[in-house]
């Protein structure tokens, strides 16, 4: 694209008066985007999130290992230049598995994502604008949730289910939800007194149809950003599950059961649980640098 077709498009784009709803929508998030580029740690969190996305969709090509092949001959070598992080118990290239674990590690985040931002988000705008009994008992439920740490809910929920990534999955989301009923809530309760929705229901708008088309799009900025932020504490809540052999079952590379499976050694053989654990901060991070960043960019307070 040329420098001249490059400044008419940045023209439109930052357009007092624009001319469309198309342009408007775009322009703003134009302006999202050059507010956040000037976030350095924001962008350093999205290139850790891009990262993670690229090494999980092309394990097979960076691993250079099977991750789950045992070697017992190779048990517990250092790392070298054959093995980058050295192996485990059984000879497995560690490298290899934190590669594979960011796989098992996405799946978990965006399933529990799916899941409970929209429930979340719908039952926070229900409470919100109906207000009264059905605030009260939405929340009070809400409460009930919010009244245990979410591991030790988290663990009570898999004791029950029984060990595996589906059940883990299923307790996290459980546990996940009720914060985003919060901050739907708050938000409502706001717009919910706001001229246009009162010119909605003067034009025999119903209810539901004002909730859905009219206060859930009004809280989906502050949603993302409190999805981006949940999203390092659902990977630690995961690990911790993992650790305690109530997540992924082995021969899964999860970075938490790796974790586990290295406590043994930590002192003699370092290697085997500092790796995933390095893993696990690093993607933890970003997503929280990426979190500051749509915060400021997103949330008008």
């Amino acid at each position: 694209m040329s420098d001249t077709s490059s400044a008419g498009l940045h023209a439109w784009l930052i357009s007092d008066s624009p001319e469309s709803r198309r342009q408007a929508r775009l322009g703003q998030l134009y302006r999202q985007w050059l507010a956040f580029k000037r976030n350095p740690m924001a962008v350093a969190g999205l290139a850790i999130i891009v990262l993670l996305l690229l090494i999980a969709a092309f394990a097979p090509l960076i691993a250079p290992f099977d991750p789950i092949a045992q070697a017992l001959d190779k048990r517990l070598m250092p790392p070298s230049a054959t093995n980058w992080f050295g192996t485990d118990a059984l000879g497995r290239d560690i490298f290899s598995r934190i590669v594979y674990g960011t796989r098992i590690t996405l799946v978990i985040v965006l399933l529990v994502v799916v899941t409970v931002g929209p429930f979340g988000l719908l039952i926070g705008a229900i409470s919100g604008y109906y207000g009264g009994w059905v605030d009260r008992l939405l929340m009070r439920i809400t409460d009930v949730f919010l009244a245990f740490p979410r591991l030790v809910l988290a663990l009570a929920f898999v004791a029950a289910l029984g060990p595996g990534i589906v059940n883990a999955i299923i307790a996290i989301a459980i546990t996940t939800w009720p914060p985003y009923a919060r901050v739907a809530r708050a938000e409502t309760m706001v717009i919910r007194n706001q001229d246009y929705i009162a010119a909605m229901r003067l034009q025999g708008a119903s209810q539901a149809r004002i909730i859905w088309k009219h206060v859930v799009p009004m809280c989906m900025s502050s949603l993302i950003v409190r999805t981006t932020f949940d999203m390092a504490g659902i990977i630690l809540t995961a690990a911790g599950l993992g650790f305690l052999g109530l997540g992924a079952q082995p021969p899964m590379p999860e970075w938490g059961a790796m974790i586990s499976a290295g406590r043994e050694q930590i002192f003699d053989q370092w290697w085997v649980a500092t790796f995933p654990g390095v893993a696990i901060c690093i993607v933890a991070l970003g997503f929280n640098l990426l979190g500051d960043g749509l915060r400021d960019v997103m949330d008008a307070r």
